[in-house]
């Protein structure tokens, strides 16, 4: 990556009148905001469906659209909805995504836009389902029967739809078609307004870095469509599950109930599995960060039905016989990997081998005084700084949670000043920085606390909540932060001399 920075926005929180963040109008506006700020990556979580519990990291398809994120006003202009369908009650706060209100909703409404629009589309809608045959037959077949079945999880279906019986698959789709058809429809308009959206982003030299979990869930179209690929039994059940053993965090580890995959067979498999997935990745963005890359080194197995994830063991993972795959294929694809976690020397072997930047995350770096691989002195080029991720709480948020030693350590090492603010103080460490890319939080440009964080890991509700409120994104804001941009040359041309107008440029008198 050329030296950068990028702003990490998920859009789900994107501001709009009906209850969650699309790929609407908010969408073009905070890409305007991006190139007015002088950055050149927007940052987003999966965008997959969510599933119970509303975190993108459980997906019900690796390649599907998240049918939340279709945007309803596009569908009115295209004659597909109609003003007075919309006016529904998608929740008070407009700072809050209220998910129990929009599963209630937005399925309803999009099943009018599909009545309307699949007699009148259906010639590029058969384009489409031929275009994305590999996948979305098995996922629209999948959610039609999980309709079908009352939402539950698959393995909780009839034996013949559980273990994908030919000729109960051939009864359902014939049962299911209206359904079906449904499901591949709401793809298509995804699809459609996705790539609108990445072109325009492009017009206005803004790259989309997506974000891959290195696994999928077990109650995904994945595990139930290819279960050859997952340790799975007879009764295509986990023999073993994902986590992360105990740590000075959490003394149960972290039971994430993600199917491990079988990795001899994948690689028996020539890792199709993969390079269908990567490839599908490539459709929607233009560099990947791998969730948990640690995990393709060596990952925690912990047996299925366990309560914690206290009796998991470490299994070997593929290391480079896989990543040297995806690198291979990939060219026109950057990877950063998610190194965080517990780090063995054979991860950082594995992470060098790989030629990918890792994560150094400000909010990381200060333990009093001692020194850490995480302060900005000690990073690589190849490496992307974060002030932090959206497992952290916002910059403000997290300094509530430091003790005074930590926080003299942090105003130290950075020079913070109450004039300039704790945020912006770290924001500037990060952009200083010889990182080659650089990403902050929203919520750390905006000043905003712990009420602004989007996911407390091992919490099970009320997390991917947080909106932006629609005046939040102002030209001052966007020109502060391209004024900080342009001085540590993270934009695509010159930085300016400092001036007597800058309000950040300390002049050499006042240094007397």
């Amino acid at each position: 990556m050329k030296r950068s920075s990028g702003i990490l926005m998920p859009i789900s929180s994107l501001p709009s009148k009906y209850g969650i963040g699309t790929l609407g109008r908010a969408a073009y506006s905070f890409v305007d905001f991006l190139a007015a700020a002088g950055q050149a990556w927007w940052q987003i979580l999966p965008v997959g469906p969510t599933s119970y519990g509303d975190s993108p990291y459980q997906s019900f398809s690796t390649f599907a659209g998240n049918p939340y994120f279709v945007d309803l006003e596009e569908l009115v202009k295209d004659g597909l909805l109609k003003e007075s369908e919309l006016k529904l009650d998608w929740g008070e706060d407009p700072k809050s995504v209220d998910y129990g209100r929009i599963y209630v909703h937005r399925a309803a409404v999009l099943r009018k836009a599909a009545e309307r629009g699949i007699p009148r589309d259906r010639e590029a809608l058969e384009a489409f389902r031929r275009e994305n045959a590999g996948w979305i037959e098995d996922y629209a077949l999948f959610m039609a029967l999980k309709r079908r079945f009352d939402m539950r999880p698959w393995t909780q279906w009839e034996e013949g739809a559980r273990l994908r019986r030919p000729e109960a698959l051939e009864a359902y789709r014939r049962e299911l078609r209206d359904d079906i058809e449904f499901y591949i429809y709401i793809q298509y308009l995804f699809f459609g307004q996705w790539k609108r959206l990445r072109d325009y982003a492009h017009e206005k030299g803004v790259s989309i870095l997506g974000d891959l979990p290195i696994y999928v869930a077990l109650d995904s179209a994945d595990a139930w469509s290819e279960p050859r690929f997952f340790q799975l039994d007879e009764e295509n059940l986990p023999k073993a599950v994902a986590g992360v053993p105990p740590d000075a965090f959490t003394a149960d580890g972290q039971l994430w109930g993600n199917p491990l995959y079988d990795w001899e067979a994948m690689k028996k498999d020539g890792y199709g599995w993969w390079i269908r997935r990567v490839d599908g990745a490539g459709k929607l963005y233009d560099a990947l960060r791998i969730d948990h890359f640690r995990g393709f080194e060596s990952f925690w197995s912990v047996p299925y039905g366990d309560e914690t994830a206290r009796n998991g063991h470490w299994v070997k993972g593929p290391g480079m016989d896989l990543v040297g795959v995806l690198k291979s294929w990939f060219h026109h694809l950057s990877f950063i990997a998610e190194d965080l976690g517990y780090i063995t020397p054979g991860v950082q072997k594995l992470l060098e081998d790989s030629g990918m930047p890792g994560m150094k995350v400000l909010e990381f770096a200060f333990d009093g005084d001692k020194p850490s691989d995480y302060q900005p002195h000690a990073y690589p080029r190849n490496a992307v700084c974060y002030t932090g991720t959206h497992d952290n709480d916002p910059v403000l948020g997290w300094w509530e949670t430091l003790t005074d030693e930590d926080r003299r350590a942090a105003a130290a090492y950075l020079g913070l000043h109450e004039e300039e603010g704790v945020a912006w103080g770290l924001i500037r460490g990060g952009m200083s920085s010889v990182a080659d890319l650089f990403v902050a939080q929203l919520q750390d440009y905006l000043e905003m606390g712990a009420e602004a964080r989007m996911n407390t890991p091992g919490k099970p509700e009320g997390n991917w909540c947080w909106r932006v409120e629609e005046d939040a994104l102002t030209e001052e804001l966007a020109e502060r932060i391209h004024t900080m941009t342009m001085r540590y040359g993270r934009c695509p041309y010159e930085a300016p001399r400092a001036t007597e107008e800058d309000p950040e440029t300390v002049q050499p008198e006042e240094l007397a």
